[in-house]
């Protein structure tokens, strides 16, 4: 079990870091502006879905696999950044079609993806949570509980973001314009992702 000030060091990291401008949340926006919302609020899950399967995987990594596999970091970073930048250049092309169209640009399974894929995930498991969550099932679950109950409301005001100009609360900020801004800083993730690689 973890202790109250562990616990507590690791939700207020969490909680930064989930709130600072990012890959999924940028998504969790460009979602918010392209359906309004109520229709991707569902999303959060999606969300943690990813989280739970990324930092789970990166915990284990750096806890029993680092030694013999050094290679993997390097791989799944590059991974990272190259999905990452498909979703940026996704994005874009479809940015002048969200002010006409219902489609769905960014569905669960998009943004469960583009989490699994996040470098915040490495973040997450390499530096705030606690490296006993990763060493029992119970520990594991009560960190991932806590890690839940900050992200879902984070999540929503993500999406909430998104949708205030579609739900007229910014009238003069055109969907477009925010979704090719999204699309912006996911490549800029991208880039510096590569970048890091290439040092």
């Amino acid at each position: 079990m973890l202790s109250f000030s562990t616990a507590a060091l690791m939700a207020s990291g969490s909680a930064i870091v989930l709130l600072m401008p990012g890959p999924t949340n940028t998504l969790l926006a460009a979602a918010g502006l392209g359906q309004g919302f109520r229709r991707s609020a569902h999303l959060s899950v999606a969300e943690l879905a990813g989280y739970l399967v990324s930092i789970s995987l990166w915990g284990l990594c750096f806890t029993h696999a680092s030694q013999s596999l050094a290679w993997l970091p390097r791989t799944l970073r590059l991974a990272s950044a190259l999905y990452l930048a498909w979703l940026a250049i996704r994005l874009w092309l479809t940015a002048n079609s969200i002010e006409t169209s219902a489609a769905r640009v960014i569905g669960a399974r998009t943004l469960f993806s583009a989490t699994v894929l996040n470098p915040k995930a490495i973040l997450f498991a390499g530096s705030i949570f606690p490296p006993e969550a990763f060493t029992t099932f119970e520990t594991w679950l009560e960190a991932m509980a806590i890690f839940a109950l900050l992200l879902i409301p984070i999540g929503c005001i993500w999406i909430a973001i998104g949708a205030a100009p579609r739900e007229g609360r910014l009238p003069r900020m055109r969907p477009a314009m925010i979704q090719r801004c999204a699309s912006i800083v996911v490549a800029l993730f991208s880039g510096s992702l590569i970048w890091t690689l290439a040092r």
